[in-house]
């Protein structure tokens, strides 16, 4: 089985989540055969491990994780990378893939400026 985790920091604020939320509803729609799940470093749950252990537990053995970092912080450069080795070592039967942070994408640099340009959607 194929999954998705949309992985971002997390807070306190539920509203916070709901860009989160629509990213992975977005993938689910146009993939209906992938599980997708969103996930969270700290703040809020479910935490990273808690959604791969879920996935795991159902069959998933291919597990691709998509950081909702903007940048490349210390989050993204050193805790995710090592929660990933953690993961991988819990679930050897399993491939643990982790995607580039979104804001590495040059598609969604390009969107970001088509959007800045074109000005609000009415």
């Amino acid at each position: 089985m194929r999954a998705v985790i949309v992985f971002a920091h997390g807070s306190r604020d539920p509203l916070w989540r709901q860009p989160v939320q629509a990213v992975a509803q977005a993938i689910a729609a146009r993939d209906p055969s992938c599980t997708v799940r969103c996930a969270y470093l700290e703040l809020c749950e479910p935490t990273l491990a808690q959604a791969v252990d879920e996935l795991v537990a159902h069959g998933a053995t291919d597990i691709r994780v998509l950081p909702l970092f903007f940048g490349m912080g210390k989050h993204a450069r050193e805790d995710l990378p090592a929660l990933m080795r953690d993961l991988q070592a819990r679930h050897p039967h399993a491939r643990l893939q982790r995607l580039p942070t979104a804001g590495e994408d040059p598609r969604l640099i390009a969107l970001l400026a088509d959007i800045a340009l074109e000005g609000p959607v009415p």
